[in-house]
């Protein structure tokens, strides 16, 4: 198992964002501000939910459906706040010695909320769920390397992948596989029961979602609310309102431009928490201008990230440089040189396309990420330098991820990064994934992407890795200027430990890991 290095994010950009105010203790890996107890009716605002959302795991989309998914359904495995793995559903695991067969025992006597026991045949069901050529799943992709999953008696489940996988463990605790109850080989997901911590009692996708506490969990020492309400309030000021109203008792997204006011309050607490987080602009390489590199390249110029940092993250982040890797991660490619605003080399690249100008639209909602139509705009202004006429579009936030993404050449987009390489790089930039917003499809990464992920020499890995981040900087379809803080805001009765950084709000873990003080 590997542990996430976090030593080696920006310091500059973090204690420039804890300078605003905020106390100490919002800090990440605060330690624990009181011992937990039960009880109590927790409400928490989300900047994400939309009407076409579903339960099916393998079609969750935004920050919502990744709460309620960890909140009522276990997977085989969780990363943990410090960003280690370990067991869930599973209760250990075991590897061959060149990583193409792993065992995962199951923990005993646990059962779904209406009382069935969890069995093998529920997990390979439920990871069946996202596998074979007809999987429309997120995950499906993350799954594809699994050549046979079977029983070896009643607990103990074991995967046989095409080639070895020193990640793999990693990969069974995305958010899209859920352990779900199975009916004749074929999960049930439309009746939201699940063997998490928490109960579904209504979800009323685009609205809201109310949950119960399950008595009968395996884990004691986790869900310490008695119920919760998590409601989907994507208007920004709708949002900071109900906080400061105490209409509910946390928010996800808190304005950065009021951030530092917010933290003044007395009764209010702002949480700041580095992560793999970064927002996109995603080009379809599959549709003009964008089959053309020196397009690509010359968008990719024409943006000043540090004017973004400055303006849109106020900030909370840092530069990106045009690939998903954080600096916190293993396989940093710290020798890549930075990409900078530079309107002499974008005009270079328009004129290796044959071009003297370029007019785009770039499509952007808060729904991508808060302030999204102002970046674009300040792109605009940047790229008019470079000979690049581009027209921000704003676009309704319902339906955005349904109607817009990957529907439209170019787009705006947040990823949440993964914690492995393997598992960010599979996800979004191998050719044909279900969430390759760019449609970029290229022979020598999709080499690296197969031989990395089986390779256990150290060295060699890394090697392919930085390789992978050059190819992907270099020639594929995201402009990615800025990594970006999770900054969420809590009343100050709220009790915590230290914050995952994973996913926003702790992991999106926060139903089972806060309560009440």
């Amino acid at each position: 198992m590997y542990r996430i290095d976090r030593s080696r994010f920006d310091r500059r950009t973090f204690l420039k964002s804890s300078a605003l105010s905020i106390a100490a203790s919002t800090l990440p890996f605060s330690g624990a501000l009181a011992a937990p107890k039960k009880g109590g009716h927790f409400r928490m605002g989300k900047a994400h939910g939309q009407t076409t959302d579903t339960l099916d795991p393998g079609t969750a989309e935004n920050y919502f459906m990744n709460a309620l998914l960890h909140g009522i359904h276990g997977r085989l495995t969780e990363v943990a706040q410090d960003g280690t793995l370990k067991p869930e559903v599973a209760e250990s695991w075991e590897a061959s010695p060149d990583a193409t067969e792993y065992r995962f025992r199951l923990r005993q006597g646990l059962t779904f909320h209406d009382g069935k026991s969890v069995t093998v045949e529920d997990v390979i069901a439920s990871i069946n769920h996202h596998r074979g050529k007809d999987s429309t799943s997120a995950a499906g992709p993350i799954v594809a390397p699994i050549e046979e999953i079977t029983a070896e008696g009643s607990d103990t489940v074991v995967f046989k992948l095409k080639g070895g996988n020193a990640d793999f463990p990693f990969t069974l605790s995305d958010f899209h596989l859920p352990i779900c109850p199975s009916v004749d080989g074929k999960i049930d997901w439309r009746s939201g029961i699940g063997c998490g911590s928490y109960v579904l009692k209504v979800f009323n996708p685009g609205v809201l979602a109310r949950f119960e506490r399950n008595p009968n969990h395996w884990n004691q020492d986790v869900a310490w609310f008695d119920s919760i309400e998590m409601i989907t309030l994507l208007d920004q000021n709708a949002r900071t309102t109900a906080l400061v109203a105490g209409d509910v008792d946390a928010i996800d997204r808190v304005d950065l431009r009021a951030a530092g006011l917010m933290a003044r309050r007395p009764n209010l607490k702002i949480q700041s928490v580095p992560g793999n987080q970064h927002y996109v602009f995603a080009m379809a390489t599959n549709t003009d201008p964008f089959t053309d590199n020196h397009v690509r390249m010359a968008l990719k110029h024409a943006v000043n990230r540090e004017e973004l940092v400055e303006k849109i993250l106020f900030g909370y982040g840092s530069v990106g440089n045009d690939h998903p890797i954080g600096a916190g991660q293993r396989y940093f490619n710290h020798d890549l040189p930075q990409r900078q605003y530079d309107p002499d080399k974008a005009r270079w690249h328009l004129q290796q396309a044959g071009l003297d100008n370029l007019t785009i639209s770039l499509s952007g909602s808060d729904a991508a990420f808060v302030n999204n139509v102002d970046a674009i705009t300040l792109y605009q202004n940047s790229a008019k330098s470079c000979g690049i006429d581009l027209t921000p579009i704003r676009e309704p936030k319902d339906g955005y991820w349904s109607d817009v993404w990957m529907k439209k050449p170019f787009t705006s987009v947040y990823w949440a990064g993964r914690p492995v390489e393997d598992q960010m790089f599979t996800t979004v930039y191998s050719c044909g994934a279900s969430w390759n917003d760019t449609a970029w499809c290229n022979k020598r990464f999709q080499e690296l992407l197969v031989a990395a992920r089986s390779e256990l020499d150290e060295s060699t890995r890394r090697n392919m890795y930085w390789e992978m981040q050059d190819l992907v900087a270099n020639e594929g379809g995201a402009v990615i200027p800025m990594f970006a803080n999770y900054v969420f805001a809590m009343n100050d009765k709220i009790g915590h430990g230290a914050f995952g950084a994973n996913w926003d709000v702790d992991g999106e873990r926060w139903m089972e890991r806060w309560w009440f003080q």
